[in-house]
């Protein structure tokens, strides 16, 4: 595991060494693997507030950027993440409801990116992107024993059911339309880092699992069972909790739309840069081997 990592260290190093190597050849042209690492939130009923470091979580992802010219560039990319919110720090008329939620969110995007100046002149460019995402969420929660609950299937709100026809169903994957910015530094002709925000706007309002009103709690119970009860309405768990709402109270906000978000750094390295520190090495290699002789004249 040690030499592993040194040896990529090792690579690393001698890719900086090259891009230091190469200014005069930069025209930020090419196709650049990238590393994103950063946090991810949510904005949504548990957390009506936009993007905040307090409750954000990890997120890792990997792109490919395609440099058009300097100006404009395509990059495709995949991301993971983690978002959650709960009542216990919303605002504090919503406290009583009790509810939480966690997911992961996975997803696949396509962007169109424009800088701002000419990285192969200045070494540094803002940008602006916009683009499209298919992601996938499933969210879930403890319920009272601390059990692991998928809340999508339960419909909490009354979901599929014949009783409570405006209450659709919500899918699991959907599409996002995001946009954003962020800064890039060329280190060299090879490599660039930067940090970059960016926000998804989605056309649902189940990230949360919340988004419209309390249905008849009989009719829930009947169709669904207790464990939908028991995760559509968490206030009956706090002190002096109340008993479950009437039909027709509010859960949630159904005219405003879920939001996610990203913010960290992007690390990119060259294809091309790979492509050539691999060649030496080979090169390297095949001269050693050329020039190993077996031994002559071996007395017996």
């Amino acid at each position: 595991m040690k030499s592993g990592i040194n040896h990529l260290l090792a690579i690393i190093f001698c890719l900086f060494c090259c891009s230091i190597n190469s200014w005069s050849q930069n025209d930020n042209k090419g196709t650049y693997l990238g590393l994103f690492v950063g946090k991810m939130n949510y904005q949504g009923d548990l957390n009506p507030n936009s993007f905040t470091f307090s409750h954000s979580k990890a997120t890792l992802g990997i792109n490919v950027r395609q440099s058009l010219n300097r100006w404009i560039s395509l990059k495709g990319g995949f991301a993971i993440g983690h978002i959650d919110a709960a009542d216990r720090y919303n605002r504090d008329y919503l406290k009583p409801r009790n509810l939480s939620f966690n997911t992961t969110i996975k997803e696949a995007s396509l962007s169109m990116e424009t800088s701002l100046l000419d990285l192969s002149t200045t070494h540094f460019t803002p940008y602006l992107f916009g683009s499209v995402s298919l992601y996938h969420f499933n969210p879930w929660a403890y319920d009272y024993s601390g059990k692991k609950v998928f809340l999508q299937p339960l419909g909490t709100e009354g979901q599929g059911l014949p009783q409570f026809p405006k209450q659709k169903p919500y899918k699991l994957t959907q599409i996002a339309l995001g946009f954003g910015a962020g800064a890039r530094y060329a280190i060299g002709d090879n490599m660039n880092i930067g940090v970059e925000f960016t926000q998804r706007k989605t056309f649902t309002d189940y990230l949360d699992d919340v988004s419209s009103i309390y249905v008849d709690r009989n009719v829930l119970l009947q169709a669904k069972g207790a464990k939908a009860v028991e995760m559509a309405y968490r206030g009956d768990e706090l002190p002096g909790g109340q008993a479950y709402p009437n039909h027709g109270e509010q859960r949630g906000t159904p005219s405003e739309m879920d939001w996610y978000y990203f913010f960290g750094i992007n690390f990119e390295i060259k294809f091309s840069a790979f492509a050539r520190l691999f060649k030496n090495m080979n090169a390297e290699n095949s001269s050693a081997l050329h020039n190993t002789r077996c031994p002559k004249n071996v007395q017996q």
